[in-house]
């Protein structure tokens, strides 16, 4: 063998190191053992990391309040004389709102932390929904006295919903964020991760029952009516504000530098930093003369010293998230399950959009009294969602391999699980029966079965819920078990853009289709307004035929991610 050069020796070190990273500043090496040798400090951190758990699941329950748009979706078409574009308009563009930054938030959530994106939503959400509520008030008034409401309140309803879609995905990815970070370690951290998620599904129904029981309209006899928009919108208003406050002081990663040398320790093991710039400039200042020049500078200047580290720390830090990014953008496999999510996922997000339309379209208006209620699907698709997210993330975590660590997977001996148990269930299989049991929904809607029959139509919300529910849950589960927590703002934000893009053009089809059926309605042969109407399996049928297709393309795609060629099984990734 031939004897290294003096530049490789100074980077062997980093190879042949079994337990610390030459990167590793000495603080941050001894940050665990402290905590544990002292009570305080370790009844501290638990506080900390507890305190940030609970907040981050009030948070998420919170901003769950956009699932619930189905609750008063339709009362802008009957009351503000909005159509069905325009309505989905509003959905379409809080979706790509809520969607479109993601990456960008969680690039900042990893780098800057979770707090500022909590103060942010706090003016985006507090701003968003105060603003719906007065332009909801401003068009019922306009209604009312006879002039159209679209033009003077549509635009500005676009921007409200814009700042609540950019609030929304700000509050939710800084707490599952928090989340992922905080309990990356132990057996159950994909229940801890999902936890947050559950809640932003739970949201919907809460909120939708606080919205249709205690916050409703008066009918003149005196029953209880559809949900008071603006009092809703006022409430949320209120509430998210305040709670965006309070994230700003309690989200927070908690020993984040040890995450950070753990990351660089297990690419050291890999052998996948050899070579690297930052690691050779890091070679050349500790082997070198600057250090020769004055050993006695940290004496006279202490703080000298923790200003090096400071920056050795953030330096180190940008560079590994941005060699993750790299790693991650530059995977094959991760591009297949990107699309293949997209097509699975789309489906689900454009039927919770238009769930009140499209059981407006199960009975005709001389029937209306046998119709079903938007408010009790709202709650069964958020009460079954929920369940199925905890249970996907109950199974994966008892009956799925897990590697040895939090970090992202190399597909080295290094990172090779010890299996608990006889019995295991990868997490990409029970990926595709989610996906399946979403299938079922669309596919029993698109034959019609529940076409006057209202009574029916649980069985679709429910199996939608449950899949759409599972699948939300288990993909971010897949990527911090392929690809590490450290990153996992970047690579989770870039994965879940795509239901923006899935929600936008399945709600194109949809409403084209609606449209379409209104406009062969007998009922607009009159010249009333009821053409904004559509009632038939007309109205729905072929958009989700098209769905149930799109979702069984999307799981071919995950499966071969999993087992195709250059897949995670042939690499050696334990998932």
């Amino acid at each position: 063998m031939a004897t290294p050069s003096t530049s490789d020796q100074s980077v062997a070190p980093l190879l042949r190191s079994p337990s610390s990273s030459t990167l590793s500043s000495p603080s941050s090496q001894t940050s665990i053992s402290d905590a544990t040798s002292n009570p305080k400090l370790w009844h501290k951190t638990r506080a900390l990391r507890a305190l940030a758990f609970f907040v981050s699941i009030v948070a998420s329950l919170c901003a769950g309040s956009v699932t619930a748009f189905s609750l008063y979706g339709h009362l802008f078409q009957s009351r503000l004389h909005y159509t069905q574009f325009q309505i989905n308009g509003i959905a379409s563009a809080m979706s790509i709102a809520m969607y479109t930054p993601v990456p960008a938030i969680g690039y900042m959530c990893d780098r800057v932390g979770p707090s500022p994106l909590a103060l942010l939503s706090t003016i985006l959400l507090g701003g968003g929904y105060g603003l719906a509520a007065g332009m909801y008030h401003k068009g019922l008034a306009e209604v009312s006295g006879g002039g159209q409401s679209i033009k003077t309140t549509f635009p500005p309803m676009i921007l409200a919903f814009v700042a609540i879609g950019v609030g929304t995905s700000c509050l939710y990815v800084g707490a599952i964020t928090t989340c992922a970070k905080n309990f990356g370690k132990g057996r159950y951290r994909g229940l801890m991760l999902v936890a947050p998620i559950a809640s932003f599904g739970l949201g919907g129904m809460v909120l939708s029952q606080v919205g249709s029981r205690l916050l409703y309209e008066r009918q003149p006899d005196g029953a209880r009516g559809d949900v008071n928009v603006f009092h809703f919108f006022l409430f949320l208003c209120i509430v998210l504000a305040a709670l965006g406050l309070i994230g700003a002081f309690s989200l927070r990663i908690v020993d984040e530098e040890d995450l950070i040398d753990g990351a660089v320790e297990e690419l050291e093991r890999s052998g996948l930093l050899e070579g690297s710039e930052i690691f050779r400039r890091r070679a050349d200042r500790d082997y070198g003369t600057i250090d020769a020049i004055d050993d006695d500078a940290g004496v006279m200047d202490p703080s000298r010293d923790d200003e090096g580290e400071d920056d050795n720390a953030k330096l180190k830090k940008t560079w590994l998230l941005n060699a993750e990014t790299r790693r991650f953008l530059t995977d094959n496999t991760m591009w297949w399950f990107a699309i293949g999510f997209w097509l699975i996922i789309g489906p689900g997000e454009a039927f919770i959009n238009n769930l009140g339309t499209v059981i407006g379209t199960l009975y005709s208006p001389k029937m209306k009294s046998n119709e079903t209620s938007a408010a009790t699907h709202v709650s069964i698709m958020a009460t079954v969602s929920t369940v199925a997210r905890l249970l996907a993330a109950s199974l994966s975590d008892l009956l799925s391999p897990s590697p040895h660590s939090q970090y992202v997977q190399t597909g080295f001996p290094t990172t090779l699980p010890q299996l608990r148990q006889k019995l295991s269930v990868s997490r990409v299989a029970l990926f595709v029966a989610a996906s399946l049991s979403l299938s079922i929904g669309t596919c029993v809607l698109a034959s019609g079965a529940v076409q006057d029959h209202g009574e029916r139509f649980w069985i679709v919300s429910s199996s939608i819920g449950a899949g759409y529910g599972a699948v939300f849950s288990l993909m971010p589960i897949i990527v911090t078990m392929i690809w590490g927590v450290e990153n996992f703002g970047t690579n989770f934000g870039i994965i879940a853009l795509t239901p923006a893009v899935g929600s936008t053009m399945w709600g194109l089809i949809y409403s084209a289709v609606y449209q379409a059926g209104a406009r062969d309605s007998p009922l607009s042969a009159d010249g009333s307004d009821e053409d904004i109407f559509c009632f038939g399996k007309k109205c729905y049928s072929s958009t989700f035929w098209a769905m149930t297709i799109s979702i069984w393309i999307g799981s071919v795609m995950v499966l071969w991610a999993w087992k195709g060629r250059y897949g995670w099984a042939k690499r050696g990734i334990v998932i």
